[in-house]
């Protein structure tokens, strides 16, 4: 069974959001993703200053076993990403909580359609 934290929230696509004050959150993939991708050898990440939208593909993560997108969950700019995945990209596996983040999101309203834990547990079965 997958790690599914009940802190933080998540998108239909299996990326998960963390709020980081009132108006931005890291994001990442979930435990259940990374364990369908098996094991991550390269990501590609979106850019400092890059508008996304909820949705939307704003990266790829490329594994042992496929190429998949990774889906914006906010709409918003992105402030931060996390570098160490360039070089590492297996701390998505490793911590896909933690030190496998991704990027940190400004959003300028709440999004509207993330799923609370038990929701998320609900489609992954």
């Amino acid at each position: 069974m997958s790690n599914i934290p009940a802190e933080l929230q998540y998108s239909k696509e299996h990326e998960w959001i963390k709020s980081e004050g009132s108006n931005s959150a890291k994001v990442g993939i979930t435990d259940f993703a990374q364990a369908a991708l098996g094991d991550i050898v390269y990501i590609q990440l979106p850019k400092v200053g890059q508008e996304v939208k909820a949705g939307s593909v704003c990266g790829e993560v490329e594994s042992t076993k496929s190429v998949s997108e990774i889906f914006s969950p906010l709409t918003g700019k992105v402030i931060a990403i996390n570098s160490d995945l360039e070089k590492s990209p297996e701390l998505i596996n490793q911590d896909p909580y933690g030190a496998g983040w991704i990027a940190q999101i400004e959003f300028s309203a709440a999004p509207g359609d993330l799923l609370s834990a038990e929701e998320y547990t609900q489609i992954t079965g």
